[in-house]
């Protein structure tokens, strides 16, 4: 996503709405992006490699950006300033102009979930100019530009009072067929219909991983490829916080069935199967105190992420979290399949001091098997030699 930034601001169009890429027409030449910081003014400032395209499949990238109006300053394309595209230039919108119902359609011009706050001066001040008019929009239009506007009472904006808006991730991917939230095939809502998601073999971790990530079910225990699907593909990199952020593929590419460990996941560690151990509370995520958590939790623990056994398990050894502490002990026998299946007790001491926060590294993720290759951990030479037909950093 980092790459298309880079060609939206260069044309001076807002942020990226949607990316998703084509085969190359026959004989044409392309150019790739390598190492964008998304950053940039121009893909000049990027690592261009030009000539023929030199994987087995060559591929074109499509950007749709937003145009007239963007989110900047913020974590991502979803929260930020409000500016609005005025006379070839980006003006800021003062906070007594913009309301719930004007937030709504810059949400979902973007692509965008609901609005989640809203508030002057969020996101600091702009530089520039200062937007004239006062939004009325119904919350139904399409365009933020499609909405009536009044000329403001007041004409000025005091500081402080650039709103600043976040949106929250739009809920457009479900796991189906698998018995709960957390597992089953991969679809989702596109063009007006829930559609099967489908990855390359050597993709589908990162896929699953991105998947567990946005339902906020932890970390992936297990991939199945499905059946051969003309819904359509995505590529990703792993990190991505939800599937509108990877790249879209119109092939034909096998589904995939997911399993995320739903309750228990490990953070801040070197990958799936290294890190501080969180648990699912309340719907949200919960640092456990080493003094309520032993081998045997940690068995439990590698075993549902499908990582071998104990190696390490030491408090502070992946820093603390930010969040609460669970407030329970647990008291596993080893052989539960869930960490919430295990009996637990109320905590003796009801403080966990600072550098408390257990942390488990397990011996490491069992391969799997999936279209007769074996999966294991990937070299950055086998992701260059097979993943080159995508923009890659």
């Amino acid at each position: 996503m980092r790459d298309v930034k880079v060609v939206c601001r260069e044309l001076d169009c807002g942020n990226p709405v949607a990316e998703s890429r084509g085969p190359l027409v026959e004989h044409r030449r392309g150019v790739r992006l390598l190492r964008c910081s998304g950053d940039e003014s121009s893909i000049r400032q990027c690592d261009i490699i030009g000539g023929p395209v030199f994987c087995n499949r060559g591929y074109y990238h499509h950007v749709t950006c937003s145009e007239s109006v963007r989110l900047v300053d913020g974590a991502g394309l979803c929260s930020g300033r409000v500016e609005v595209k005025s006379n070839q230039s980006w003006a800021s919108v003062c906070e007594a102009d913009f309301d719930r119902q004007d937030a709504e359609v810059v949400c979902g011009e973007l692509g965008c979930g609901a609005p989640a706050a809203l508030q002057g001066g969020l996101y600091g001040e702009g530089e520039g100019q200062t937007w004239d008019k006062e939004f009325q929009c119904k919350g139904k239009e399409s365009l933020l530009l499609d909405c009536d506007t009044s000329d403001r009472e007041n004409n000025t904006c005091l500081p402080g009072n650039a709103v600043g808006l976040t949106c929250s991730e739009p809920d457009d991917v479900r796991l189906v067929g698998g018995g709960s939230r957390c597992a089953g095939g991969v679809e989702r809502y596109d063009q007006g219909e829930w559609r099967t998601v489908g990855a390359e073999d050597w993709d589908q971790e990162d896929v699953a991983a991105v998947v567990c990530r946005q339902l906020g079910c932890g970390s992936t225990v297990s991939v199945l490829p499905g059946n051969t699907t003309r819904g359509f593909g995505v590529s990703c990199y792993g990190s991505e916080s939800s599937l509108r952020k990877c790249s879209k593929i119109y092939d034909l590419l096998p589904g995939l069935t997911v399993i995320c460990s739903e309750s228990v996941r490990l953070v801040d560690g070197a990958g799936l199967c290294s890190g501080r151990v969180e648990v699912k509370s309340n719907q949200s995520w919960a640092s456990v105190c080493e003094a309520d958590f032993d081998r045997q939790d940690a068995e439990v623990v590698c075993g549902v992420l499908g990582c071998g056994a104990p190696a390490a398990l030491q408090g502070g050894l992946y820093g603390e979290g930010e969040g609460q502490t669970w407030d329970k002990e647990f008291q596993c026998k080893g052989k539960e399949s869930l960490l919430l299946d295990c009996d637990t007790s109320d905590r003796e001491n009801n403080t966990c001091l600072p550098g408390n926060a257990v942390g488990l590294t397990c011996s490491g993720k069992k391969p799997f098997v999936t279209q007769s290759t074996l999966f294991l951990t990937w070299s950055e030479e086998y992701e260059r030699q097979y993943r080159c037909v995508l923009v890659r950093k």
